[in-house]
């Protein structure tokens, strides 16, 4: 009996290691993603710096996360002997990976909406600092009940700060996060004449579908593995992510008249929006929630740009920064039963979680890169941005012209 309980343990340990470890490797995979979607979004010029920024950004966020943010996040070091970092098939390794993956997912948040006048350097600094401190010191609320804050919301409207795969946690963090940056670095030259936006049409629509289909794929991965065990996958998250993301793109598609940059974003406004409430919506309710995402995505992308002239070269503030706020309210609203959820949630608790993760993100986006524009500076000067940081960066183009 003996042997047998310790292979059934064994077997629950590899399963669960093998099953978190898919889902990093897909969320890995939407880093892809998110290059090919600023790639096909930005003018020719800035193609080699959009795929170059996601590629080092990550580099420099597995070093920061491993050495400082995960350990900020949930008080775990790996700095040990490596016979004690392979308990339980190494899943506490697996887990640090997956997590990575989200971690990740801020700085290649924050390049989209910098875009085409932000210098190189001092990008990677911002990154390092945000996935060292800014971004652990939420999640650790959050998803380790740092600070008490997750206790107190219990004992004081019933129940926790939900929020199941980051609506809030990543994408409303990394969104307001990429406002601060935005504002501090201002529009780019020519972007506006005479009050007037200009317009600069994106280089490659194909480019833009690519990146928003590997989004969708990787989607799956980030929310249905954020169950962390193979026990506790549930076909609910899937179908309801999927619900999510066909309601983002009908809308998008139909508000957004037929323009294939709202057509391809609307279904990650419903992604980013259904993941806080993934495991606790009925499909309707998911259906809705993306449904509305998709909608205030195009109206705020708009208003953006053209009333308050912020430019936010792929909308990330209006896609991951307002949908994230909204999918963290959502939660509250369509998890609960009489709207056929599945209960357990309290709409105050959302509200005020979903606050403060947007206020700490755009204090601290606001902080980041306020440091570094009065040290290092940020921003690429008139004629680098000219010529495209293309060839002022990297010193080579996206095409070769013979």
């Amino acid at each position: 009996m003996e042997n047998l309980s310790t292979a059934v343990n064994s077997l629950v340990h590899g399963s669960n290691t093998l099953f978190i470890l898919i889902g990093a490797v897909m969320v890995l995979a939407m880093h892809a993603g998110f290059a090919f979607l600023e790639v096909g979004t930005v003018r020719q010029k800035n193609q080699v710096n959009a795929l170059s920024k996601i590629l080092a950004d990550f580099a420099v966020s597995c070093l920061a996360y491993f050495f400082v943010g995960y350990w900020v996040a949930y008080g775990v070091s790996f700095l040990t002997p490596a016979s004690t970092l392979t308990v339980e098939n190494g899943y506490a390794l697996v887990k640090f990976f997956f997590l990575l993956t989200f971690a990740a997912a801020i700085p290649a948040i924050i390049s989209g909406g910098i875009a085409e006048r932000s210098k190189f350097g001092p990008q990677l600094c911002a990154t390092a600092l945000i996935v060292s401190f800014v971004y652990p010191f939420f999640e650790g609320m959050i998803w380790n009940g740092n600070f008490g804050l997750q206790a107190w919301l219990t004992a004081q409207f019933g129940a926790a700060f939900h929020d199941f795969a980051g609506s809030v946690v990543v994408h409303a963090v990394g969104g307001w996060l990429a406002l601060g940056a935005v504002l501090m670095l201002g529009h780019r030259n020519g972007r506006y004449r005479d009050g007037r936006l200009v317009a600069f049409a994106p280089s490659n629509i194909p480019f833009l579908a690519l990146g928003s289909w590997i989004l969708i794929v990787g989607w799956f991965g980030f929310n249905v593995m954020s169950a962390q065990t193979l026990q506790g996958a549930s076909g609910l998250v899937a179908v309801n992510s999927l619900m999510a993301m066909v309601g983002g793109t009908l809308t998008a598609l139909l508000i957004g008249r037929n323009d294939p940059g709202f057509l391809h974003n609307g279904p990650l406004a419903g992604l980013v929006a259904v993941c806080a409430g993934s495991d606790l919506m009925h499909p309707v309710g998911a259906l809705i929630t993306g449904g509305i995402a998709g909608a205030l995505f195009v109206w705020a992308f708009t208003a953006t740009q053209n009333r308050w002239k912020i430019d936010d070269v792929l909308g990330v503030w209006p896609l991951h920064g307002l949908c994230g706020l909204w999918g963290g309210l959502a939660c509250g609203v369509f998890g609960h039963t009489a709207l056929g959820g599945l209960g357990g949630v309290s709409l105050v608790s959302q509200l005020l979680g979903t606050l403060l993760g947007c206020a700490l993100a755009l204090v601290g986006g606001l902080l980041v890169y306020g440091l570094l524009k009065s040290t290092a500076g940020i921003r690429l000067s008139a004629e680098e941005e000219y010529y495209g940081a293309d060839l002022s960066i990297h010193k080579i183009g996206a095409t070769n012209h013979d």
